[in-house]
């Protein structure tokens, strides 16, 4: 793809700031994502034929994803092409790809659709994909944090040719062409999920180890100690576990219930734990054992599970859900001020702050 991207790097203007490019990227998905919640909030609007969400928003899907896809691929050639890379810069693009990397997945559960009893996915199959997703991108980073070296693996670019491909695929055919077996019996839904599976078991996750590992031959981790080489991962992981509990043991079923809300939960709290450990990446501390929000959810966790919430589980899901999201929300304002303000530059502007 690296053709494509450097001819549309030449006609970008040169007084655009590159983090502009990034957000109107993440911009983009997110408006994608409130439309096709709009039109398929329970993920069973593909369930039926024929599906009943508009084509033009399946097209539109395939527009905004080749849109975020691009201005992601280009704004760090950008920074570069206008001399302004920066340590906010960085944080500006890996911190949204933490929160995007679960939007886009939340969206393509729209055309998958929900398991109905013939065709679909179900709902514990949608959590799982989730996990497994987000999982490769807290490995990509907690190598980062160890090798000082990003490695991305060629499978984020194939995971986006594979999404605009089915939107224009579900935009020209329909939605049937996902209710069809494609080879004994299996969907083409099964057939994504197994490859993902076994590119994360078999690719991904080997791959991190041995970079790791060879860093740790050649005497180049950042990390010596075997705890502080492991330590980022205790806050996601423990993260999992909850998450998972409160799917498996949930008396009302939460999962099945609130599909949406409840994974647009995991993704804003999966990219809060991510954040941090980025963050301490790039500025070489270490980071807490515990994060924060895992005294919160662990509380409610417990609640749920106990039958204290009762019939008012859904309500308190869409609670906390408002109240991480904002707090995602501030956290990232928060540190963006404070880093422009160190910089001495804006975040949105190649223009320097002026000394008050």
């Amino acid at each position: 793809m690296q053709p494509i991207w450097n001819k549309i790097i030449k006609i970008v203007p040169l007084w655009i700031a590159p983090n502009l490019l990034t957000f109107s990227g993440f911009v983009m998905i997110l408006f994608n994502y409130f439309l096709l919640s709009f039109y398929d909030w329970d993920y069973t609007a593909s369930g039926t034929s024929p599906g009943l969400v508009p084509t033009w928003v399946w097209l539109f899907s395939a527009f905004t994803t080749f849109c975020a896809y691009a201005l992601d691929s280009i704004d760090g050639k950008h920074a570069r092409r206008t001399q302004s890379s920066t340590p906010l810069g960085e944080l500006f693009d890996h911190g949204l790809d933490s929160w995007a990397t679960s939007i886009f997945v939340l969206s393509f559960f729209s055309v998958c659709s929900r398991d109905n009893g013939k065709t679909g996915v179900s709902v514990y199959t949608m959590y799982i994909y989730l996990s497994i997703v987000l999982f490769n991108f807290m490995c990509s980073h907690w190598e980062k944090y160890n090798t000082g070296v990003l490695f991305l693996p060629w499978g984020y670019d194939i995971s986006q040719v594979v999404l605009i491909a089915a939107y224009l695929l579900t935009g020209t055919v329909g939605v049937e062409i996902w209710q069809e077996p494609l080879l004994f019996g299996y969907y083409i839904t099964d057939a994504l999920v197994i490859l993902l599976i076994g590119f994360s078991l078999f690719l991904s996750f080997p791959q991190t180890l041995y970079n790791i590992y060879r860093a740790h031959s050649k005497k180049t981790l950042k990390n010596d100690s075997l705890y502080e080489g492991l330590l980022p991962l205790v806050s996601p992981l423990l993260l999992f576990v909850l998450l998972t509990v409160w799917v498996v043991l949930s008396p009302s079923n939460i999962l099945a219930k609130q599909p949406r809300l409840f994974l647009w939960m995991v993704g804003v709290a999966f990219s809060n734990v991510i954040c941090k450990v980025i963050v301490c990446q790039m500025s070489s501390t270490r980071p807490e054992l515990f994060h924060w929000f895992l005294f919160p959810l662990a509380l409610l966790v417990y609640a749920a599970i106990c039958g204290l919430l009762g019939c008012m589980e859904e309500v308190v899901l869409g609670v906390f859900t408002a109240l991480v999201t904002a707090a995602h929300v501030h956290y990232g304002v928060c540190v963006g001020r404070q880093l422009s303000e160190h910089l001495n530059i804006y975040i949105f502007s190649l223009k320097k702050r002026v000394q008050e």
